[in-house]
């Protein structure tokens, strides 16, 4: 799945895997299922995008100073990566990372994003435990915020509301300047 946004952001959103009706349908992340609403109400809350969300991927909605990325590239059965598919993804993160020379805020969107940044970042997980609206600042200098994932299931049960994940992306976006 190839990234979506700007590539000279400084805000990198890492997202687990194409899901089923979004990305692997529309070709472009959170497009086209549940969780891009939120996730894109969110960022043009904080000024993030440019256009509107329509659930397409030709809508025209433009990212500003954020892009995204996922850690798995394909599609996993019941949306649960493999450790094998997930450690085979991490080189193609890692490479993609490396081409954001400006990316200086990663918001790991779950558990396994939150893995597989912090590994690819040159990171620690003894020490870097996953926790919403946790930072983890990695040797670079470049720091990592968790988030429950934006997913309908975590609306659904209460894991995650908007003001939790509006609270990230208020901390990702201040970091960043």
């Amino acid at each position: 799945m190839p990234a979506f946004g700007d590539p000279r952001a400084r805000i990198v959103i890492i997202g687990l895997a194409p899901g089923k009706q979004g990305a692997n349908r529309t070709g472009r992340p959170f497009t086209g299922d549940f969780a891009g609403g939120l996730l894109f109400a969110t960022l043009a809350k904080f000024g993030l995008v440019e256009g509107s969300y329509e659930g397409r991927a030709d809508d025209g909605l433009i990212l500003r100073d954020a892009i995204i990325l996922n850690a798995v590239k394909c599609l996993p059965p019941q949306n649960k990566p493999l450790p094998e598919e997930i450690r085979t993804c991490r080189r193609f993160l890692q490479a993609h990372v490396a081409q954001l020379r400006q990316a200086r805020i990663f918001v790991a969107l779950g558990q396994i994003a939150h893995q597989s940044t912090i590994k690819a970042l040159g990171g620690k997980l003894p020490k870097a435990r996953f926790a919403h609206l946790a930072e983890h600042r990695m040797p670079s200098g470049k720091i990592v915020i968790d988030s429950y994932h934006c997913s309908r299931y975590n609306q659904n049960i209460g894991r995650l509301d908007a003001e939790m994940f509006e609270a990230v992306f208020a901390r990702a976006v201040a970091l960043s300047r």
